[in-house]
């Protein structure tokens, strides 16, 4: 059984929690009332006071933020602190309009730290570990998140950053590293790049990887658990609210749990905003509540998720949220069928006839929407007849359709040819947008 590294909180009594988070919100609500005139302002207008939320059962009152309101007040309007209390700034890759900027008192780094050592002693690591950090660092949260939290938790740790496969390799060989972090596209590549310089899972000492930051399904964590040997878990979190750490698996590996003192999970329908019950699909909204310089009320992830609370093996009585099956602005619209990446990706993997690289290209033609899925085939198949390739073509075509519910081209590819990428993957090209 993996340890823990805060039991009082998350193995809290549910009725303990919840008079947590009220307390907890109400001063969080009163503060950026006071603070932040982007809030007093959207207070006012939707016709609450502080006064007025004195439990977590009042949190629908309170307005919803938007990553618009983010970009609207960049880089400093949310801030609730003076810049003289904010010891550290990250932003978003701003990959669409002006990116997002979010800060941190000393107290908001210590809470980042003990959130990221839950997730790891969950996992099983301890200070006898070596941890391998292959997320990227500077402005995105993830590469300086996990190192804290594994220092904090004392562990050694790796800092390699990404890139340069080859030698990740042979420092994870070399130095003995035991614990990884990674996007899962990136430990696939990373299995990949092992097999062809004719290394095996058995000449690393590699046992748990801590995988977050892209939707993965679980048909990949299979692959990457058989290729590398390790225990994969999932890791959640966004800029926006922390970075990793808002939620994580344990050793059940069935949903992660959330750090239920620190952030308040909702989820809600993304047409009406009205709040759905545990156990109903629906846009995952969070609402920070010990953050000092940049609590968020609220907040829209755009990630459609679902929330179980129930008895876990490991005695954590912390909520678990599903794995994600993507984000709202990932989803695609094809002929008017909502369609998520994560779902090709999960019919891919279960055939196992292809390898884990894929790209679903989306283009217009003639006022008709089309699907071109590119697929990469392994090197096995590659040897094989164009009659059985064909016959593979028409088995994922049709596996393919029977889960989407529309057509889509099936388009076999070399080994190697679709792009690796070193951080989140791309998995789509959308050409109607051009």
């Amino acid at each position: 059984m993996a340890g823990y590294w805060e039991k009082k909180y998350e193995c809290a009594p549910l009725h303990e929690m919840k008079a947590l988070q009220s307390f907890r919100l109400s001063q969080t609500v009163r503060r950026v009332y006071e603070n932040v005139p982007h809030y007093r302002k959207r207070m006012d207008e939707a016709g609450v006071k502080p006064e007025d939320i004195t439990s977590v059962k009042d949190l629908y009152k309170l307005p919803f933020t938007y990553k618009q309101d983010l970009r609207d007040t960049y880089p400093y309007g949310l801030f609730a602190v003076g810049m003289d209390k904010v010891v550290r700034l990250h932003a978003s890759s701003g990959t669409t309009g002006k990116q997002i900027v979010v800060g941190y008192t000393e107290n908001d780094i210590t809470v980042w730290k003990d959130c990221c050592a839950r997730a790891l002693a969950a996992a099983g690591c301890t200070n006898e570990d070596f941890m391998h950090v292959s997320y990227g660092y500077g402005l995105f949260t993830g590469g300086l998140g996990m190192h804290y939290g594994a220092e904090h938790l004392g562990m050694t740790v790796i800092p390699v950053s990404v890139g340069n496969t080859k030698r990740q390799i042979t420092i994870i060989q070399d130095f003995g590293s035991t614990a990884i972090c990674a996007t899962p596209s990136y430990m696939l590549h990373l299995a990949e790049t092992m097999e062809e310089m004719g290394i095996s899972k058995d000449d690393i000492k590699l046992k748990v990887g801590i995988l977050g930051a892209e939707p993965w399904t679980e048909e990949m964590r299979q692959q990457i658990q058989e290729k590398t040997g390790i225990k994969a878990y999932d890791i959640y979190g966004l800029s926006e609210i922390i970075g990793p750490g808002v939620a994580f698996e344990c050793s059940e590996q069935t949903g992660m749990h959330i750090n239920e003192d620190h952030f308040i999970p909702e989820i809600i329908d993304p047409d009406t905003g009205e709040v759905l019950p545990d156990g109903v699909q629906g846009e995952l909204v969070f609402t920070c509540i010990t953050k000092e310089a940049f609590p968020l009320i609220r907040y829209r992830t755009r990630d459609i998720a679902m929330l179980k609370r129930e008895k876990c093996s490991c005695g954590r009585t912390l909520i678990k949220m599903m794995k994600p099956a993507g984000r709202s602005d990932d989803m695609l619209i094809i002929r008017g069928v909502n369609v998520f990446p994560s779902q090709v990706e999960s019919v891919l993997l279960q055939l196992g006839n292809t390898t884990p690289y894929y790209q679903l290209i989306v283009d217009r033609v003639n006022n008709t929407d089309t699907l071109e899925i590119q697929v990469e085939i392994s090197p096995e198949m590659f040897s094989d007849t164009v009659k059985s390739l064909e016959t593979q073509e028409k088995i994922i075509k049709d596996a393919v359709e029977s889960t989407l519910g529309i057509a889509a081209t099936i388009k076999l590819v070399e080994p190697k040819t679709l792009q690796r990428f070193e951080g989140k993957a791309v998995r789509v090209i959308d050409k109607r947008k051009k």
